[in-house]
């Protein structure tokens, strides 16, 4: 069994959702103010360690043409700097319509836009 943590990562704050792929649900977890780089990366750490982690997920924004734009950019600096930080695999997810979907649910709105990524990982990659 992995556990996965998901992200959907902004500027100014980034969602996460937790799962694993034993009954490959999606729950949020929580949204990080993205203030100061070295705090998000220790709280993110304690949450690699809390949930014993084995992969990431990061949502990859792209225009609804699937053309990259600013966050595009944005976003994979960010799984990369994971996975050179943690040392554990990314893998990578098209988020166009995340954020839109989860405004139309109760809760944190970045929180649960990675319940979608992390879901949506799960539908792409049966086993």
């Amino acid at each position: 069994m992995k556990t996965y943590l998901a992200f959907d990562y902004g500027v100014k704050r980034i969602g996460v959702a937790v799962g694993n792929s034993f009954n490959r649900l999606a729950q949020p977890l929580k949204t990080i103010q993205n203030k100061n780089i070295v705090e998000t990366f220790q709280t993110i750490q304690k949450l690699v360690k809390e949930w014993e982690v084995n992969e990431f997920v990061v949502g990859l924004p792209t225009h609804p043409d699937g053309a990259e734009h600013e966050m595009t950019g944005r976003a994979k600096r960010f799984g990369n700097q994971l996975n050179g930080r943690l040392h554990l695999p990314v893998q990578w997810v098209d988020e166009r319509y995340s954020s839109v979907v989860a405004e139309d649910q109760s809760g944190d709105i970045d929180s649960q836009a990675a319940v979608l990524i992390l879901e949506q990982y799960f539908q792409e990659n049966p086993n």
